[in-house]
């Protein structure tokens, strides 16, 4: 039997710039397991300076998966990683009672541990029409289709989002079915522990984590990676915060200093909506980052309780 009782899935969850990374690892020699990465951006190979991906020395401390492991032109959804995700953790388990989950994508934490709804790929040819609808007459163009579609759907989206907008049209108009009525809405029973932590760190002290980090980042030659990948500019991957910026200085309608600034501005949005995801998970208790020996303790007693 691939999972046993005391099978457990650590998920580590917080802000982009909490120190996730690193207090992963920390979490990981201690349960002499391996690291699952649950940041969406961190996927794609070429560009690990702007999504911050960790060091080669942190992928020698700690085995990592989901790191590098596609290129930003390949088509790869949440579902996909859902199956994925499972399917190591089966293997995992038979030999290691303990994996360990870390990133700030919440939907993707979200999928392997409440699943995600049965929804079929999207065919390429319609997901290629709808691109290029969105970027000839723009988000409002979308947000009319969609309301007109599935008003239901329509009602509760982020209607910033372009992504979720795209997607939902693409269903709608690949099954002829309604997204909202396709959408189950329903936890899926994962045969496995689950236990998550949260790194909760000041507005202030995130900020300024925010703006240093980019910084760096500059410094390490992320204006090289965005000119090595800005061919590739219209693919999801790359429609994100950070190289949507230095596109814009590439590409001459910006200053540096003003990339960098809008960068950080961004940043420190994206990380707020991340915070606002995360805080409706009541299963997750909140941990300053400092506190690791704390972190530690908790998660083996409770593990102990499971008599791991």
């Amino acid at each position: 039997m691939p999972f046993k009782p005391q099978s457990t899935l650590i998920v580590l969850a917080g802000p982009t710039a909490s120190g996730k990374t690193q207090l992963a690892i920390e979490l990981a020699q201690h349960f002499h397991t391996e690291i699952i990465s649950a940041d969406s951006r961190q996927f794609y190979r070429e560009i690990p300076i702007g999504t911050a991906a960790p060091t080669p020395e942190q992928l020698k401390a700690v085995p990592h998966h989901f790191i590098g492991n596609l290129s930003v032109t390949d088509d790869y959804n949440v579902s996909t990683y859902e199956k994925e995700v499972l399917e190591l953790l089966k293997k995992k388990f038979i030999s290691n009672p303990v994996m360990i989950m870390t990133g700030g994508s919440g939907l993707y934490i979200n999928a392997v541990c409440k699943g995600i709804d049965d929804i079929p790929n999207p065919d390429k040819s319609l997901r290629n029409e709808l691109n290029q609808l969105f970027l000839e007459k723009g988000i409002e163009t979308l947000r009319s289709k969609l309301k007109a579609i599935d008003p239901e759907y329509y009602s509760v989206v982020d209607h910033n989002n372009p992504k979720r907008l795209l997607r939902a049209l693409e269903v709608c108009l690949q099954t002829g079915e309604k997204y909202s009525k396709l959408r189950k809405n329903k936890d899926s029973q994962r045969p496995f522990n689950i236990i998550k932590v949260g790194l909760e760190v000041p507005r202030e002290i995130l900020n300024e984590r925010i703006n240093k980090r980019a910084d760096e980042m500059i410094r390490l030659g992320w204006i090289q990676e965005a000119e090595s990948v800005i061919r590739y500019k219209d693919y999801n991957a790359l429609n994100t915060v950070g190289f949507k910026e230095l596109f814009n200085y590439l590409e001459g309608k910006w200053t540096l200093e003003h990339a960098v600034e809008k960068i950080k501005t961004n940043t420190r949005r994206y990380a707020k909506r991340q915070m606002t995801w995360f805080r409706k998970d009541t299963d997750i208790t909140w941990f300053s980052p400092g506190n690791i020996k704390t972190i530690i303790s908790q998660l083996d007693g409770k593990l102990n309780q499971q008599n791991i």
